[in-house]
């Protein structure tokens, strides 16, 4: 008699092909459970995880502190809606984010949602009911959500725009520094300069949204006299200055927010997400309360935004980043990692440069070819690694900042073999 001689992944690859949109990407890996920065697929190959769930678990799989507070919320309730009834860990999750707000101003307040592109579409929302302005500036090479309001807000047609207009509009698009091609600070600062003059008065302006290092636009850390030049214009024309934090938060670039990194620049709007609910879909924009509850009661809000299972999951995952020994063993893993991507791009003439902020870093190579054929030259050798960039071409390390030292160094093995033959 025969026997179906499908493995377990492959059969779950057959069914995704069969029910599963097309439209979403995904790699031939079958996840059946992960640990630390290890991920098991279905068959029982186990790969080292340099992507962390796309940033999304900087404290890694199954952090303990975070599952408990997750089995001990599901025993008292899954779901209230905080429009029907509201519940401590949503509170709680308020109050900590508020006492680790690197915003301006006192008395910050905080709104609960369910992802990065909603938030930053709920932060313009507040930053429009707060100035009574409609315009948003954002920057090259930004990335902000899929959303709408974020397509529009995103610089790059292919994928996320492409064939989903129209566009929300009032959004304004200004150059962003990129040192490794060229564009300085002062053009940076021209090129807005010119949007002024040329688009929209600043006095239309409600905000601008600005990523201290650009994620899906290839870990480009910004200038800090450029962020400081912003800042200052934002403050001379009553612009809002919203912190996207969503792929930089929560310890990736060793302290709890990447502006900390800026000394002295305190944003109006923070935006986060990712890492916050360790796991579980979580985001939130926080700022001083005069912004916060500019909008009418009852126009911010959402049916799922800060469940109670995901506002548990946070609790720890805001102690963890707060604390000293999350800092200092970030600072180790960030010289570990600098230090081994240098090396490794000292030997691959191909590697343009190596950036980053902390253990946020990536590579830009030459070709959008020779970075995809890395990253699939390294799943094959046990390595879940990820590009990005505007031009695709740049390999980024997201790795969980738990990851075993032998993990990490038998890791960037397979990055320097990846390259070797991409």
């Amino acid at each position: 008699m025969a026997t179906d001689q499908t493995s377990p992944a492959q059969r779950v690859s057959d069914l995704r092909q069969k029910y599963v949109s097309g439209a979403v990407a995904t790699p031939p890996i079958v996840a059946a459970r992960a640990s630390g920065a290890r991920v098991e697929d279905a068959d029982g190959t186990t790969f080292i995880d340099f992507a962390g769930g796309l940033g999304c678990l900087n404290f890694g799989h199954g952090a303990p502190e975070v599952v408990a507070a997750i089995h001990q919320q599901a025993d008292l309730y899954l779901h209230q809606c905080f429009m029907v009834a509201m519940y401590e860990p949503y509170v709680e999750v308020c109050r900590r984010l508020a006492e680790l707000s690197p915003c301006r101003g006192a008395d910050q307040k905080s709104l609960l949602l369910n992802s990065g592109a909603e938030a930053n579409e709920n932060a313009v929302k507040v930053a429009r009911a707060f100035t009574g302005r409609p315009g948003v500036i954002v920057f090259d090479r930004g990335f902000h959500g899929r959303t709408n309001l974020t397509m529009a807000m995103t610089t790059k047609v292919h994928p996320y725009k492409h064939g989903f207009g129209p566009l929300a509009g009032a959004v304004y698009r200004a150059p962003a520094p990129y040192p490794y091609r060229g564009i300085t600070t002062e053009d940076a600062i021209a090129g807005l300069h010119a949007i002024f003059k040329e688009d929209v008065d600043p006095s239309d302006v409600a905000c601008m949204v600005l990523e201290p290092v650009q994620g899906e636009g290839g870990f480009i850390p910004m200038p800090e006299d450029f962020v400081r030049q912003l800042v200052e214009i934002c403050q001379q024309h009553g612009i809002l200055y919203v912190d996207d934090e969503v792929q930089s938060g929560m310890g990736r670039t060793g302290p709890v927010w990447a502006i900390e990194h800026y000394d002295g620049v305190e944003p109006d709007i923070l935006v986060s997400g990712k890492s916050l609910g360790g796991g579980l879909p979580l985001a939130a924009i926080t700022a001083r309360a005069e912004i916060m509850d500019a909008p009418e009661k009852g126009g911010l809000g959402g049916t799922f935004g800060g469940n109670p299972l995901s506002c548990a999951a946070a609790l720890p995952v805001l102690d963890i980043v707060s604390s000293p020994e999350f800092r200092e063993r970030t600072e180790l893993l960030a010289d570990k990692l600098r230090s081994a991507l240098n090396d490794i791009a000292a030997r691959h003439d191909f590697v343009g440069e190596v950036r980053g902020l902390g253990p946020m870093l990536a590579m830009e190579l030459d070709t959008r070819e020779r970075a995809y054929n890395t990253t699939q030259a390294a799943r094959e050798r046990g390595l879940i690694l990820l590009s990005c960039g505007y031009d695709g071409n740049v390999v980024r390390i997201l790795v969980p900042h738990v990851i075993e030292d032998d993990d990490l160094e038998r890791g960037l093995q397979i990055v320097d073999e990846a390259l070797g033959v991409a």
